[in-house]
């Protein structure tokens, strides 16, 4: 298992937190399918339109790997805070090299630089991940995403008008990308 340790400031509070980054357990489900489904009720961050269930996820985990595609979460003081998956981009051999990074942050754990340090964390590791290109798939109306992405680098790499139908409202795709 891997982890490591950020004290970050509180904002309003000048307190010292400590965010850990680990590889998900399969005990950390419950939490990230919590996260996911109020993702879901925004539709903002992900094209999933129904809530899923902890029997439909059971097999999540087990489409990563720690030393290739990881699943991580961070913790702040022994919650669940937020968390990160790094996934093959798209199957054919070409795109290896290549990950489809997703982001989520808890509602209650949010604007105190969760999804900041994951992203920082999956730049910096993915050379040992043998990453070489990452990509975002974000939703044009997803400000703040698209922000945080562009402050750590990734650029417009495409956009997809109109790709997506959320509850009859068209939405593009946004392509963000990073080489690293």
């Amino acid at each position: 298992m891997s982890a490591i340790a950020v004290e970050r400031r509180r904002p309003k509070t000048a307190a010292i937190e400590e965010m850990k980054i680990r590889d998900a357990l399969e005990s950390d489900l419950p939490a990230i399918i919590k996260i996911y489904n109020a993702a879901v009720a925004t539709r903002v961050a992900t094209a999933q339109l129904e809530p899923v269930t902890l029997e439909e996820r059971r097999g999540w985990l087990k489409e990563h790997s720690v030393d290739r595609h990881p699943f991580w979460v961070l913790e702040i003081d022994r919650k669940i805070a937020g968390w990160l998956t790094l996934k093959p981009f798209l199957p054919r051999c070409a795109y290896r090299g290549t990950a489809e990074v997703s982001v989520y942050v808890d509602e209650k754990f949010r604007r105190r630089g969760v999804g900041r340090t994951l992203l920082g964390e999956a730049i910096a590791r993915a050379p040992s991940l043998q990453i070489g290109a990452m990509v975002g798939l974000i939703f044009a109306h997803n400000e703040p995403s698209l922000r945080l992405f562009k402050q750590l680098g990734f650029d417009r790499w495409g956009l997809l008008p109109r790709i997506a139908r959320l509850d009859d409202i068209e939405r593009d795709l946004t392509i963000m990308g990073r080489h690293v």
